[in-house]
C-alpha cells in the first residue's frame, strides 16, 4: 500500500480540483473580467440585482437586471441579460408601465437609463406598446424619448415612425417622422 499512497494523494487532489470546478455556476462570468468592447474592468459585478430609484417618499422606478457591471470612474451602471424597468406613478404609487430589453447603461449621477436592443414598453392603463432599438429614460422629467425608429401600438391603431417623446405611461406621445399608420 506504501508504494500506492503517492497515486491515492494524486487522485484525491485531482478529484477535489475537478469537483471545485464543476460546482462554479457555469452562466456566471469571473467578476473582475475586463470588458471587451471597453477594455475597461469593472470595479463591481453583481448578477441578479435589483435597483430601486427613489423620489423622497415614493418609488419611481424599479429596476431588474440578470448581471450588472458598475464603473466607479465612468458613473455608470451597465447591465444585460434580461433587463425589466417597473415605472410607477408619483400620484397613486401604482405601476404604469414595464420595460424590457437586451441591455441598459444607468448614468449614476443623473440616474437616467438608455435602455437597448429589443427595447418594449408597455402601459398598463391603456395596453399601449412601444418598440424600439434605443429608447431614453429621463430620471429628472421621467420622460421617455428615442431617435431611432419606433412603432407604437394600441387597441385602435399602430403607429411607426423615426423619434419618439412621450410620458413614462405612455398617454401623451408624439412620433417625429411617422412612417405609417393603421386603423
Amino acid at each position: 500500500m506504501g508504494k500506492y499512497k503517492n497515486i491515492y494523494l494524486l487522485l484525491i487532489v485531482f478529484s477535489v480540483a475537478l469537483f471545485s470546478e464543476a460546482c462554479e455556476n457555469p452562466h456566471e462570468e469571473k467578476a473582475k473580467k475586463t470588458d471587451t468592447f471597453t477594455g475597461i474592468t469593472p470595479d463591481q459585478t453583481g448578477w441578479g440585482v435589483t435597483v430601486n430609484f427613489y423620489d423622497s417618499s415614493y418609488t419611481k422606478a424599479i429596476l431588474k437586471a440578470g448581471r450588472t457591471r458598475i464603473y466607479k470612474k465612468r458613473y455608470e451602471t451597465v447591465l444585460d441579460r434580461k433587463i425589466e424597468v417597473q415605472f410607477f406613478s408619483k400620484e397613486t404609487q401604482k405601476r404604469v408601465s414595464k420595460l424590457t430589453s437586451d441591455s441598459a447603461i444607468v448614468d449614476d449621477r443623473t440616474k437616467n437609463i438608455v435602455a437597448k436592443g429589443h427595447v418594449v414598453i408597455i402601459a398598463d392603463s391603456s395596453g399601449t406598446k412601444l418598440e424600439t432599438s434605443i429608447l431614453h429614460w429621463n430620471n429628472k422629467t421621467q420622460k421617455l424619448y428615442s431617435t431611432e425608429f419606433v412603432k407604437i401600438t394600441t387597441p385602435s391603431e399602430s403607429l411607426e415612425g423615426w423619434g419618439f417623446e412621450s410620458d413614462q405611461n405612455l398617454n401623451n406621445y408624439k412620433i417625429y417622422k411617422v412612417k405609417g399608420i393603421k386603423r
